[in-house]
């Protein structure tokens, strides 16, 4: 049970890291009103790449 509670605590800790970087780079693309939603990429992908390397990070611990 102790393993249970650990990984489904990673996996909320993962889903709130991408969901800040993606709602992160939606309000900074609104508020520049670019065209092109760069802001929005570069910050979904970056908080993946965050995501997983806190993930691994803990798992290995």
């Amino acid at each position: 049970m102790k393993n249970y509670a650990k990984y489904t605590g990673l996996a909320f800790q993962m889903a709130a890291i991408i969901f800040i970087g993606v709602f992160g780079g939606l309000k900074l693309d609104a508020y520049l009103k670019w065209n092109f939603p760069i802001f929005t990429l570069v910050f979904s992908v970056l908080s993946v790449v965050v995501a997983v390397y806190s993930a691994i990070k803990d798992f290995l611990k």
